[in-house]
């Protein structure tokens, strides 16, 4: 070692790189905690998203906040586990199966005559005049279920508020019918208004088609919207104030009614 410039150079040379070394750990610490943070935000916006998909669950099952003037045989909320309404119980016969059939029988119906059809349900009794002048094919098949029992123990499966209340699936979930299709023509010139009961058909169906579903018409207003191609039934001549009852259950948003109604049993009288 001739002077003492080499030692110097050597110190100066280690702090240079301790320096160097510090700034590189500073580096891959701050690079670190930005991916920490990145990741949590991440985190956040999944957990932010999965919320509220759940909380538009019904809108992406379908679920319309308000109710489409179309009864249709398409698929509805899930109304089983439901208290039943107006405090009734879960008739005896909701927990048989029902047959399918490939055609409804001729019931010899006379158009001279009345038929009224009486449900039974949870919440009262509703009488129906059946339509056997005008709608004769439609009458025969209501008739000849309901002498089968077919609609003992079936629900109202939709219910929506201000249009209609909606039964007769053995699925309940708007789905099912009787094995079978019939059809009559619409009387020309009609009009659904409150307390029509009519035949629910798919979108896809010919007018005047129908199966085991039917309708009832719960205010004027929600008739006005409906196009002249659901099959006419007959019309409410006792019991509007049950279909109220009945009506009361639905919800505005569309999702399954605060209650079950069950249609206990039904009649067909004659007169």
């Amino acid at each position: 070692m001739t002077n003492g410039r080499t030692p110097k150079r050597a110190r100066k040379k280690e702090r240079r790189a301790a320096r160097r070394e510090e700034w590189a750990r500073e580096y891959y610490r701050r690079r670190r905690q930005r991916r920490f943070v990145l990741l949590g935000s991440l985190v956040v916006v999944i957990v932010i998203g999965l919320v509220a998909a759940v909380s538009l669950k019904p809108k992406f099952l379908g679920f319309k906040p308000k109710a489409t003037p179309s009864p249709s045989a398409a698929p509805s909320p899930s109304v089983s586990g439901l208290k039943v309404a107006c405090g009734g119980k879960v008739p005896p016969a909701a927990k048989t199966t029902k047959k399918s059939y490939t055609a409804a029988q001729d019931q010899s119906l006379d158009p001279s005559k009345t038929y009224t059809w009486k449900l039974q349900t949870s919440c009262g009794e509703v009488d129906v005049a059946l339509d056997v002048k005008d709608s004769a094919k439609t009458a025969n098949s209501i008739v000849f279920l309901t002498r089968q029992g077919f609609y003992d123990g079936l629900i109202f499966h939709r219910i929506a508020p201000n249009f209609v209340i909606q039964g007769g699936d053995p699925k309940g979930d708007g789905t099912g019918g009787p094995g079978y299709k019939v059809d009559d023509p619409i009387p020309s010139g009609f009009k659904y208004v409150n307390g029509t009961v009519a035949m629910a058909k798919s979108q896809n169906e010919p007018a005047g088609t129908s199966g085991s579903q039917f309708f009832i018409v719960t205010s004027d207003q929600g008739g006005a919207g409906l196009t002249p191609d659901y099959a006419v039934l007959g019309h409410v001549t006792a019991g509007a104030d049950v279909v109220a009852k009945i009506a009361a259950t639905g919800t505005q948003d569309g999702s399954p009614p605060t209650a079950t109604t069950y249609i206990e049993q039904a009649t067909v009288v004659e007169g």
